[in-house]
């Protein structure tokens, strides 16, 4: 017995949709801004890649309460959030993690020796702005086909 409803005829539209350079782009980046935030997220932890403190300025370590790796614990947090945020809602998270970015490169052109870093993610934050517009384009590309 056959069914009414069948999955054959949205695989052309879905290889289109994969072919298309733009959604190609819209995949990389929210693979990127996802898996990124919450693996240095996590670092916030460890430690391991970098001593996260040194990055945070002291003008914002002295209004933060508790130590500066305390403060990290909760950059590490709102990172995992953001990079969890690019996973499920990729309109949203992009703009957040543009702000995120924002936020970040400010507090680094504060630190003498980090304008290098702040450059890099002013880059990243013009790819997170990239994610969020493309994001608003292909909104729901898998579900409509």
């Amino acid at each position: 017995m056959s069914s009414a409803t069948t999955s054959t005829p949205s695989a052309p539209p879905r290889r289109e949709a994969l072919t298309d350079p733009g959604y190609q782009a819209f995949v990389i980046l929210r693979a990127g801004f996802t898996v990124a935030p919450i693996l240095f997220g996590l670092d916030k932890f460890a430690n391991l890649l970098v001593d996260w403190p040194t990055y945070l300025a002291p003008w914002i370590n002295d209004i933060v309460p508790g130590s500066a790796q305390q403060a990290m614990y909760a950059v590490g947090v709102i990172e995992i959030v953001a990079g969890l945020a690019v996973a499920l809602a990729p309109r949203f998270g992009g703009w957040l993690v543009a702000g995120w970015l924002a936020g970040i490169i400010v507090n680094l052109l504060t630190i003498p020796g980090h304008y290098d870093v702040a450059l890099r993610d002013f880059g990243l934050l013009l790819g997170a702005v990239a994610l969020a517009r493309l994001a608003q384009r292909y909104h729901g590309q898998r579900q409509s086909h």
